[in-house]
């Protein structure tokens, strides 16, 4: 069974920095590509970040680009977003998600919000 399990959301000051972590089971890691998405109440899912299955290609939205970064690290079958400079705009439920060709698996996401 493919477990996604996300961590390390929280309350941050605006202004801050926090790293996500999304560890992957039940699934062959390293030919997936990995992404970040996010849920802002009362909004649509929306993209935030992805990285290729062996980590030499990334892509960012637009609103984070320059502020966020995602890696991941296959021998941990982990996924990571860095976010600095965090906005209250940032708050949201962050979600991961394992894409290969049809094969579409999403985490339970963690809560991030910033706040002063």
């Amino acid at each position: 069974q493919v477990q996604l399990v996300e961590s390390g959301g929280g309350l941050v000051q605006p202004g801050g920095s926090l790293r996500l972590s999304c560890a992957a089971s039940g699934l062959t890691f390293n030919t997936y590509d990995m992404a970040w998405f996010r849920q802002a109440p009362g909004k649509e899912r929306e993209f935030v970040a992805t990285i290729n299955w062996s980590g030499r290609s990334t892509v960012y939205a637009d609103s984070v680009k320059g502020r966020f970064t995602i890696s991941r690290d296959n021998a941990k079958n982990t996924v990571y977003r860095r976010m600095n400079s965090l906005k209250p705009e940032d708050t949201a439920v962050y979600y991961c998600k394992a894409l290969r060709g049809t094969s579409v698996y999403w985490g339970q996401g963690t809560q991030v919000t910033v706040s002063s």
